[in-house]
């Protein structure tokens, strides 16, 4: 009886679990390139009460064995890497990816990170760079007398100055990974390499299954807010149940405390 109630409390500890993830999903349902996370659950180590297949003392093989289950554990929680829907914004600075990829970006100790989130602007210098400033790499800088700016669908961003003269200023290359879900969420909407997501391969967009890129549009968050909240109101019954769990077996004890010789 004293089992059934630590077994009952990793039930309730996993969907504690799950209900954090599903909170930081729907707290990002409007978060540019977010991607959702989904916990992954496996159950414990069985206590052999009776081995499958042993024998009884008549010689006779027991088909079935006697295994009482310690309850479970969070195996994970892996990012999902869907297509989120795509938002307007005739912003020549914002971009989308469509299909695989990531843009990479320098971070302040000069490693590289890894986004979706194509929210880009002008430093002082005049180069891209996200919202909380960290350069695109390979690094695109726009001149100051550019009148417009043009990114094509395979990455090559052009300009056009004063007297109509278009001019090339550089190419944007997009990363791609073995395994997405391997990466490591840096917050800021940002991933970094693991050994788990193997290496990044760089290549130029739409070519070699790498996505291309859209011009003035936005990758909006891949969150379902139906689905996630179909999904919280599963874990929030599954809490329940496991805790009727431990109020039943706690009933029980009581009851045998209470028993007189």
């Amino acid at each position: 009886m004293i089992q059934s109630l630590w077994t009952a409390s990793t039930g309730m500890a996993a969907q504690a679990t799950n209900v954090d993830v599903i909170s930081n999903n729907l707290a990002n349902a409007n978060t540019t390139g977010f991607k959702r996370s989904r916990a992954h659950f496996q159950d414990l180590m069985y206590m052999q009460m009776k081995l499958v297949g042993s024998q009884d003392g008549a010689g006779n093989q027991t088909p079935t064995g006697i295994q009482v289950g310690l309850g479970v554990k969070t195996a994970g929680v892996e990012k999902v890497f869907t297509q989120g829907s795509y938002q307007n914004t005739n912003n020549d600075f914002d971009l989308a990816i469509e299909g695989k990829g990531f843009f990479q970006v320098q971070m302040p100790d000069g490693t590289m990170g890894y986004t979706r989130s194509g929210t880009f602007s002008l430093d002082g210098n005049g180069q891209l760079v996200t919202q909380d400033g960290y350069p695109l790499q390979p690094a695109i800088n726009i001149p100051a007398d550019a009148t417009a700016v043009n990114v094509a669908a395979d990455g090559s961003v052009s300009v056009q100055q004063a007297g109509g003269l278009n001019t090339v200023v550089g190419q944007i290359t997009l990363a791609n990974f073995t395994n997405s879900g391997g990466l490591m969420a840096m917050g800021h909407s940002i991933f970094q390499e693991t050994l788990a997501s193997g290496a990044a391969v760089v290549g130029a967009p739409a070519a070699n299954g790498i996505g291309s890129i859209a011009q003035g549009m936005l990758e909006t968050s891949n969150v379902n807010a139906v689905e996630e909240m179909v999904g919280l109101i599963a874990a929030q019954r599954a809490y329940e149940m496991n805790s009727k769990a431990v109020t039943a077996a706690d009933e029980m004890m009581q009851s045998v405390n209470g028993l007189k010789r």
